[in-house]
């Protein structure tokens, strides 16, 4: 059997592929950071993604939308899950009764988009109803506790009913009963029709006596 002789310059072309992938090897195990630099990743307060236009709705236990949420932009936040919006508009569904809309020119959502919180410019309307009047609620800020169907605020509050006024360091408004709690130090006028009240007749022999003025309450109020 003939025996096949290598060549030395075969040999050396092996030597040489030999020592490149050795030095290779070496170099990857080099660059490669140890377990000990391997630190694990830190989340931060920066925004991981944006949106235009934007319009979350959160559903009822039965499934019909208990509130819908519209913003012109909103940023969301990787370490907390918080969002950022700007000129944010609430809405919440009952049904059979008003609805009620809360707006701001800035807002914030949190990671499980059970509390909204408004501000700037904060106002809270419910439309009127077959017995009631439009109300409409002014503050620096609003928060919305969706799962609790509660609109709050710790700001002074300016209140509108019909054509009654009332001012108070704070609110409170129970979407599911419609009840109004103002806090602090309240005052204002609420006019006799508010009151259940009625105008005196009028009459055309004598001069109409002038009417009640304006009753001033203070306390908690429910419209």
């Amino acid at each position: 059997m003939a025996i096949q002789r290598v060549s030395p310059s075969t040999l050396l072309a092996i030597v040489v592929l030999a020592g490149l992938a050795a030095g290779t090897y070496w170099l990857v195990q080099r660059t490669l950071p140890s377990d000990a630099d391997r630190a694990p990743y830190v989340k931060q307060h920066i925004p991981d993604y944006y949106a235009d236009d934007m319009v979350i709705s959160m559903l009822s236990p039965n499934g019909t939308t208990q509130y819908r949420v519209n913003a012109v932009h909103m940023t969301h936040f990787e370490d907390d899950q918080t969002t950022a919006m700007t000129m944010p508009a609430v809405r919440a569904f009952t049904p059979d009764q008003p609805e009620v809309t809360a707006t701001g020119k800035r807002g914030t959502l949190n990671a499980d988009m059970s509390i909204v919180d408004l501000y700037d410019d904060a106002v809270v309307v419910r439309q009127p109803g077959p017995r009631d009047p439009e109300m409409r609620a002014l503050s620096e800020h609003f928060q919305v506790l969706v799962n609790e169907d509660i609109v709050r605020t710790e700001k002074p509050v300016q209140l509108f009913r019909g054509a009654s006024v009332m001012y108070g360091d704070g609110m409170i408004f129970n979407n599911i009963t419609r009840a109004v709690q103002l806090l602090g130090n309240v005052h204002g006028t609420i006019q006799p029709a508010e009151l259940g009240g009625k105008p005196p007749p009028r009459q055309s022999a004598a001069p109409t006596a002038p009417s009640a003025p304006p009753q001033t309450k203070q306390g908690s109020k429910t419209p």
